[in-house]
């Protein structure tokens, strides 16, 4: 399959590849938050121009028959790289790792849906499925259309973005944001919808912006939608010396009480590393449990690491005055990385939300 050849042709089509009654189901699924479906139609399209015969509601050999047919590998290795490579605004990793598709034990039907949220997008999904089952020669254009539609967002998005960072004043004009004024800017965007993702970057932006200072670094993040299990992570944001590749210090970050189950589930983690960890420290937006608390200092002498729990804010509030200095390079630090993580983790409402609030906040 020859996606270079379908973004080429996608990218100089202003109208669209397809009829009325199905470009509309299309267009709502590429503009949902939940980006699943549509890294589940560009697999299934591809196997269905390859392999016409198949059942795009067959989407694993397990099922059974010649129709079946294996759409994570297609999603892994036709669509991932394509998607990576051009930064579309859909999932980074694989639909059959979310929880609509995670298992599947039947051919799809859209009843399967009604308990996924939202369930509308999944819905449309069945729509454009059913149709291409009834004109399977149309599975190019389907494709062809998702990707058109994604090419448009794509630069709706960027050009939004260059004209709000146009507004926002340098470094040295902007030196004179006080640290608590951006403790401030950072709670509001925390206060944002669907912000879970906002405290890995907060905590990675703050090492980054003293690691010359501190001779301590952040790994590269791993996916928001990527499991420790899977990727055999410690937690959300591994620190390491800026000399050498072991993990010493762990963070988990938490937009929920913490709770002694996490606690003993981070040992479990802990006993499994072949190095020593120095801290693993829960970053939560909530209240923090007394007992849970004591009880993870109580670890130490035991395990010789030091389980602990920080309020977010609080954490942020602490650094930034530890390194006055350094303020702004956090701001940057964590502008830069809201910026740069695919829509499916850090929304393109919550991009736009940061830059409005910085904007407001030099003002």
């Amino acid at each position: 399959m020859d996606l270079e050849k379908l973004h080429r042709k996608a990218a100089k089509r202003k109208s669209s590849f397809v009829e009325a009654r199905i470009e509309k189901p299309i267009h709502d699924i590429c503009r949902n938050e939940n980006k699943s479906p549509i890294r589940y139609l560009m697999s299934g399209m591809v196997a269905k121009i390859e392999r016409p015969s198949i059942s795009l509601y067959k989407p694993t050999s397990s099922l059974g028959g010649d129709d079946a047919y294996e759409g994570r590998s297609y999603d892994e290795n036709i669509i991932e790289p394509y998607v990576l490579k051009y930064q579309l605004p859909c999932n980074v990793t694989t639909a059959f790792l979310t929880p609509s598709f995670r298992k599947i034990e039947r051919p799809l039907a859209k009843e399967m849906f009604k308990t996924s949220r939202p369930p509308q997008p999944y819905y449309q999904m069945m729509d454009v499925l059913a149709y291409v089952e009834l004109y399977p020669d149309r599975a190019e254009l389907v494709l062809l259309e998702i990707i058109r539609n994604l090419i448009d967002i794509k630069a709706e998005n960027d050009k939004r973005l260059r004209e709000q960072l146009a507004r926002i004043k340098d470094g040295s004009e902007f030196s004179a944001l006080s640290s608590e004024e951006i403790v401030n800017l950072i709670v509001q965007h925390l206060h944002c919808k669907k912000s879970s993702r906002l405290p890995v970057l907060i905590v990675a932006a703050a090492y980054e912006a003293v690691k010359n200072l501190t001779g301590e670094q952040a790994k590269d993040l791993l996916s928001h939608q990527a499991a420790d299990k899977q990727t055999g992570a410690i937690g959300d944001v591994e620190i390491t010396l800026t000399t050498e590749a072991n993990t010493i210090t762990c963070y988990e970050m938490k937009s929920k009480a913490v709770l002694k189950t996490d606690v003993e589930k981070s040992i479990e983690k802990i006993s499994k590393q072949d190095s020593h960890i120095d801290n693993y420290i829960f970053i939560t937006t909530e209240p923090i449990d007394r007992e849970v608390n004591d009880y993870a200092k109580s670890l130490y002498r035991e395990m010789g690491t030091e389980v602990v729990i920080l309020d977010c804010v609080g954490f942020l509030r602490h650094f930034l005055h530890f390194f006055h200095r350094r303020r702004i390079q956090f701001l940057d630090n964590y502008q830069d990385l809201v910026l740069k993580e695919p829509t499916s983790s850090v929304s393109q409402a919550l991009k736009d939300a940061f830059l409005a609030l910085r904007v407001a906040a030099q003002e």
